[in-house]
């Protein structure tokens, strides 16, 4: 085992919150209309091409089942199927898929209970993971009478100051013990082989480790502010950039241009310096980790904030209904977990993926 000083199981009481005082409490998912997901596309399908682009709704489907079962239904190979998003069981969610010109004309036919098929035209490329902007979600929040008007004063400070961009137990598989396995993969001290289920496993550490420092931010006061020698990035290009004079960086960040960005440590990654990369040598140690243990990793920079886009909270008789918009790589769960102060889905996540993981992974 791992010497540390803080839990490898996923748990959303020991990363900080932004938004203080009590939450709304509250039940998700109680069916899967509670919980519908519209992909947002990075382009618009062309029109012309030799890919067919399906868009479909599905619902008690997660997105690898589907693709496995129109893989057979039409004729062609699982990997000739290109997604954007891995989307969950327990939603409805509409998403994109690509499919070779020729299983379009077998689409008419198609006949699987809770998949249709909502339009389909061409383009020039296959879909691959991430190809996609964002995800809309409308959610609705049981067991919560009366606290439509608190769900609105904290999305209004998330709207405000941004959410932090924890992954979600959707990372963690159920109960939250992936990471476990994980350090024992990068240990060399796993006996399982398979290659897939390996990259699962240890991206789970770097998420962990992430989530750490993230919480460390929050506590330390610096989620919306930035520290010497972090690496934030603009939110309107994209560009990332080494912080060295923090004082003149940091109306930026204020206003919401730039945030800092923080490590998924991997042998590309070069770990961040002066009290940025103090404050992540923290995060590591608190689970006895150091950088070089992630040498089969590649590695990645992955934003500390996100802005939701298009927030609204209506009421419900039995709750309230919230609507949202995230950036690709984001979980709705995080923005949830403010909210409802409860632990959002935990015990209940899909190893696929959720329907707001499109991080597609950081190998």
């Amino acid at each position: 085992m791992v010497v540390g000083i803080v839990s490898l199981v996923f748990e959303w009481s020991a990363l900080r919150s932004l938004t203080a005082g009590t939450g709304t409490g509250g039940v998700l998912r109680r069916d899967p209309e509670d919980f519908v997901v519209q992909e947002v596309p990075l382009y618009a399908p062309s029109g012309e091409g030799d890919f067919a682009f399906v868009e479909v709704r599905k619902t008690g489907h997660t997105t690898a089942h589907v693709i496995r079962v129109l893989a057979a239904e039409l004729g062609v190979r699982e990997k000739d199927i290109g997604v954007a998003g891995l989307k969950d069981r327990h939603a409805v969610t509409t998403q994109w898929l690509s499919l070779p010109a020729k299983a379009e004309r077998r689409l008419d036919g198609l006949n699987v209970d809770g998949v249709e098929i909502v339009r389909v035209t061409r383009h020039t490329n296959k879909l691959g993971l991430g190809h996609l902007r964002g995800n809309r979600f409308v959610i609705r929040v049981r067991g919560a009478e009366g606290q439509a008007d608190r769900a609105r004063e904290i999305m209004a400070a998330l709207v405000a100051q941004g959410v932090p961009n924890y992954f979600g137990p959707q990372r963690f598989g159920l109960g939250g013990v992936n990471a476990e396995e994980g350090v024992r993969v990068l240990r060399g001290e796993s006996r399982l082989k398979d290659p897939r289920v390996r990259r699962f496993l240890t991206s789970s550490v770097q998420s962990m480790v992430f989530n750490r420092a993230l919480s460390l931010r929050l506590e330390r006061g610096v989620f919306a502010g930035l520290l010497r020698g972090d690496m934030a990035k603009k939110h309107d290009t994209g560009g990332v950039f080494q912080v060295e004079d923090v004082a003149a960086e940091t109306p930026r960040a204020a206003r919401g241009e730039v945030s800092a960005t923080g490590t998924l440590f991997g042998r590309k990654v070069r770990p961040l310096t002066f009290e940025a990369g103090d404050l992540e040598d923290d995060a590591l140690a608190a689970f006895g980790l150091r950088p070089e243990a992630f040498a089969t990793r590649r590695g990645d920079r992955r934003l500390i904030r996100v802005f939701v886009e298009d927030a609204a909270v209506t009421d419900e008789a039995d709750g309230y209904r919230v609507a949202f918009t995230l950036p690709r790589g984001s979980f709705a769960t995080s923005v949830l977990r403010e909210i409802m102060k409860t632990d959002v889905d935990t015990l209940a996540p899909d190893g696929d993926g959720d329907a707001d993981d499109d991080s597609g992974g950081t190998e």
